[in-house]
């Protein structure tokens, strides 16, 4: 885990465009799931476009305090390209 916010925004930086699972405390211990792509990232906070078949905003963000004080966790999806087999 990373120990500061800049830490934090420089690891996120890099992963703008992949696809992720949000999970945040959704308060009165609730949790709210969330699946999308991370948009863009600013000094304060980051954006994550949300999938539009299951939510019903298209966008959310949130502050890099909210990763340090694990309000929100960031499970980043690696897509697994199928590779088709052709001619060689």
């Amino acid at each position: 885990m990373a120990k500061t916010l800049v830490e934090i925004k420089q690891g996120l930086d890099c992963q703008i465009g992949k696809r992720l699972k949000l999970t945040a405390n959704g308060g009165r211990r609730k949790t709210v799931e969330r699946y999308g792509t991370l948009a863009e990232t600013y000094p304060a906070v980051f954006i994550v476009a949300l999938d539009q078949e299951e939510n019903a905003f298209e966008r959310v963000s949130y502050s890099y305090a909210d990763i340090l004080t694990e309000t929100v966790e960031l499970s980043f999806i690696e897509e697994r390209n199928k590779i088709a087999v052709g001619e060689q």
